[in-house]
């Protein structure tokens, strides 16, 4: 990441005031300058102004950056370039080099954003309008009932996602008279038309119902008429230790501790993704989890890492202080919380562990904000390693939780406590490991008394 002069970040906090943007959002327009700036200067984007720009927002999009966000951003990148053309003297001869590779200011018209954080719901879908209000109203009214249930957001993209495809099947048709025949007819072609997996069907059978339930207040009537596909049984690809070995030679920093984290701690992709260095408890040797459906757990943390999970948070310790003194010290907090803490002490900013670029996260106390590994640059990463690794397996980075549980399966350990490991509700979940490997937990029964 490129590091702009302490002139240039003075002459355009100025002119942002003069512009009328608020001071709560100035870290925000710093920062999508420097991403900006970067983004021209590492990949030599070349051509007109709206081209340039158009790249810049198709990497936006990628890696899910909100509509709301890339507006504040676009609008943060135009006073920049209006900043310039009305300095007679030009920029600052250390961004010259930069300067020269970004475009004119864009002539459309962009409106600020009022907001200087956003919602952990705001890239689910819903919000986008379509050709009926009616439906808009019932989307939003589902909405509602998953937030006030306090539903994780990927529940509410999918519910919202399945109820549009459901709209869209149906053309509009007003939702007062939807039906469960409508049901029955949309999973029908779901099933002979475009062939989907029957984990695909029943998800999209589970939207659908809580669709009816809360956002119609209706209910589908006899499900006994609504087909249900059958699950079928399936068994996770497992590695073993000399192919994870392997896939670890080539994988690069920080990949490849993500991948040690997740092999070694059991943890699904997210959770790895959202550790936090207070997390780790290194006294007890225990780590954190802030898992699905918001259930904590603790594992151990593997010695074999240690300091390289040493090293790493020391390193995001120096990267958090340069940030603190290139001024970039604005946070987004979760929900309410940001009116809790409405101006919390730098000395109280904490970091994040993993500080890349590409997705924001939000805490639940005051914390500086951070950027972190998106899962797509995960899965880019691993699909070429397997590759070059020459393992004839389809490797995800939840391949690498199957093993754990496997490995541990083989090692002896009880099925019960490889439950509480990868935070399982329920034991017929973590009972399909057993068709990976034989079972070598049970032994010939013996009378208590021999015991």
């Amino acid at each position: 990441m490129i590091q702009l002069s302490g002139q240039l970040l003075s002459a355009y906090r100025m002119y942002l005031g003069g512009r009328g943007v608020k001071s709560e959002l100035l870290s925000d327009y710093l920062k999508w300058l420097r991403f900006f700036l970067d983004f021209c200067e590492k990949y030599k984007v070349e051509g007109d102004e709206s081209v340039r720009w158009r790249q810049f927002n198709d990497k936006l999009k990628n890696k899910g950056q909100s509509e709301n966000l890339r507006r504040q951003a676009h609008h943060a990148v135009t006073l920049y370039f209006t900043m310039l053309k009305e300095c007679s003297a030009g920029p600052p001869a250390r961004d010259t080099a930069v300067h020269a590779s970004v475009p004119e200011p864009s002539p459309e018209p962009v409106k600020p954003a009022n907001v200087a954080r956003r919602s952990r719901y705001s890239e689910s879908g819903y919000q986008e309008k379509s050709d009926s209000p009616e439906w808009d109203a019932v989307l939003e009214s589902m909405a509602n009932e998953i937030k006030v249930r306090h539903y994780s957001r990927k529940t509410l993209k999918t519910y919202a996602n399945w109820s549009r495809q459901f709209q869209k099947f149906l053309k509009n048709k007003p939702p007062q008279e939807l039906t469960g025949d409508d049901v029955k007819a949309y999973l029908t072609h779901l099933a002979v038309k475009c062939c989907v997996a029957s984990t695909t069907q029943n998800q999209a059978f589970n939207s659908l119902l809580f669709f009816y339930r809360h956002g119609l207040k209706n209910e589908f009537g006899e499900l006994k008429d609504v087909p249900r596909a059958k699950k079928s049984l399936y068994i996770p690809t497992v590695l073993s230790r000399t192919e994870i070995e392997a896939i670890l030679a080539q994988l690069s920093y920080p990949f490849d501790l993500v991948v040690k984290l997740l092999f070694g701690c059991g943890l699904r992709q997210f959770e790895c993704l959202q550790l936090r260095v207070r997390d780790f408890n290194f006294d007890a040797g225990k780590l954190t989890i802030h898992g699905k459906g918001k259930k904590d757990r603790t594992v151990p943390i593997p010695e074999a890492i240690l300091p390289e999970l040493q090293v790493q948070i020391r390193k995001i310790g120096e990267l958090h202080d340069r940030d603190l003194v290139a001024g970039y010290d604005g946070v987004f907090l979760d929900d309410a919380v940001e009116k809790k803490y409405p101006s919390a002490p730098k000395e109280f900013l904490h970091q994040w562990f993993f500080p890349q670029k590409n997705l924001t996260l939000v805490a639940e106390t005051s914390q500086r904000r951070r950027w972190h590994l998106h899962e797509s640059e995960l899965q880019e990463a691993l699909y070429p390693a397997v590759r070059k690794a020459k393992i004839p397996k389809r490797v995800t980075s939840h391949t690498f939780r199957h093993s754990f549980a496997t490995h541990l399966l083989q090692a002896g350990y009880d099925i019960r406590v490889i439950q509480t490991l990868l935070g399982h509700s329920s034991l017929k979940t973590t009972m399909i490991y057993t068709h990976c490997v034989p079972v070598r937990t049970v032994k010939e029964p013996k009378s208590p008394l021999d015991l």
